[in-house]
């Protein structure tokens, strides 16, 4: 029945790993994913920054557009 893998299952699969691709390899492929991983990041800080800042002037060119109504209202009254 299978129950899930245990610890021991793990260290063996992780002796296996280390026996073919050598520690340097494996080293080397963890800091290749760690980069990888903290350039996502920032891109998407910037992607929520870049949409942040086009909400913020789609929201002041509303508010020009609708007081410029509301005075051209008022002038008509």
């Amino acid at each position: 029945m299978l129950s899930g893998i245990s610890i021991w299952q793990l260290l063996i699969l992780l002796a296996i790993v280390v026996l073919l691709f050598g520690t340097k390899k494996l080293r080397n492929i963890g800091g290749d994913l760690g980069g990888a991983v903290k350039g996502f990041k920032s891109a998407m800080k910037e992607g929520e920054q870049e949409q942040e800042q086009k909400r913020l002037a789609d929201d002041e060119q509303d508010g020009k557009a609708s007081q410029t109504q509301s005075d051209k209202n008022k002038d008509q009254a």
